[in-house]
């Protein structure tokens, strides 16, 4: 592997990242060096959370740095090994995205056995995404019985799986998503009410018409006015778990917060943001569990896939244009 291209963050966005945003490089990619382990990516993973670290600001994972390359989830397979753990072949997930291939330290990666699943499925329903789900639902949300479940961004890939953990468990589960195509996904995937908010002129009437009684458990993917409605819609100790606001990651101005936030005291509403880092514990059970659910056909996911590094910002700006049915996601072998 003689040389590599690379996507470099090359100006900081305003509002919705652009093409002058990126840059792809080529680099000549050197022989490992001692511990290390030669890997050449064949996916890589785009993710709503990667809009924040374009931003020079202080958050949970460190700014993208200009003229550096990007980082995030790959799969890969290993082509050239100095530690004894890795042999040429193997398949590995690692944090080094955005990039056809690198050189790392050998703890730096999981060999992977995918055993019956495709390997980009660990980007995806078997990954970061899919332990979002289930940490979110179980642990945050903590679903209990004959709860009535409402997702937002229900045809991405968090929300997607939040919904067929809940149908799996025996739950009403209400999911919104835009356009005609993610509706009918939903519907193929068990949702009991499938609301697409493009098509609506009052989302929370909408909502109410699913669910008359109101709804337990709210997840969020999208904040704003999904926000609003779930917080009138919301049962007395209703639930929120707070994962993404992809409604207002480009936005360029502070956005107003739900009217009628105050709800959450007179209704007793515990609402609870989380970030899946703190919870990998749970990953042994959930991987368990969701084999089962495959295994079943309880469980099915839709994946996105654009074709080559230079596609990459396309796959990512798509992210926030509604352009994914299920995970986005970048093939590059």
């Amino acid at each position: 592997m003689p040389a590599i291209r690379e996507v470099r963050l090359k100006s900081r966005p305003s509002g919705l990242p652009v093409h002058d945003n990126f840059e792809v490089a080529t680099v000549d990619l050197a022989d490992p060096g001692p511990g290390e382990v030669q890997v050449k990516n064949l996916w890589m993973t785009v993710d709503p959370y990667m809009r924040g670290r374009m931003n020079d600001v202080k958050s949970y994972a460190p700014p993208f740095q200009l003229g550096k390359v990007m980082d995030g989830g790959a799969i890969g397979q290993v082509t050239a090994s100095n530690d004894p753990a890795f042999n040429e072949g193997d398949l590995v997930q690692s944090g080094f995205g955005w990039r056809e291939g690198f050189n790392a330290s050998a703890k730096s990666l999981q060999k992977l056995d995918p055993r019956d699943l495709p390997p980009q499925a660990f980007l995806g329903v078997a990954g970061m995404p899919g332990l979002t789900a289930y940490a979110g639902l179980l642990r945050i949300a903590a679903l209990k019985d004959g709860d009535v479940v409402f997702v937002s961004g229900a045809a991405g890939a968090v929300g997607s799986l939040v919904c067929q953990i809940a149908k799996a468990k025996g739950h009403k589960v209400i999911g919104s998503a835009g356009g005609s195509e993610k509706v009918a996904f939903l519907k193929e995937i068990g949702v009991d009410h499938a609301i697409d908010y493009k098509a609506e002129k009052d989302l929370t009437q909408a909502l109410l018409a699913a669910a008359p009684d109101g709804i337990d458990v709210y997840f969020d993917n999208v904040g704003g006015d999904h926000l609003e409605a779930a917080l009138n819609a919301a049962k007395l100790f209703s639930r929120f778990a707070i994962c993404g606001m992809i409604s207002i990651y480009n936005a360029t101005e502070p956005q107003p917060g739900p009217r009628n936030l105050a709800m959450l005291i007179g209704k007793n509403i515990r609402m609870e943001g989380f970030i899946v880092s703190h919870h990998f514990d749970m990953m042994p059970k959930f991987i368990e569990d969701l084999s089962g659910w495959v295994r079943d056909g309880k469980v099915t996911w839709k994946e996105t896939v654009f074709e080559g590094i230079e596609k990459a910002p396309d796959a990512f700006v798509g992210l926030f244009k509604g352009e994914n049915l299920g995970k986005m996601l970048v093939k590059l072998a």
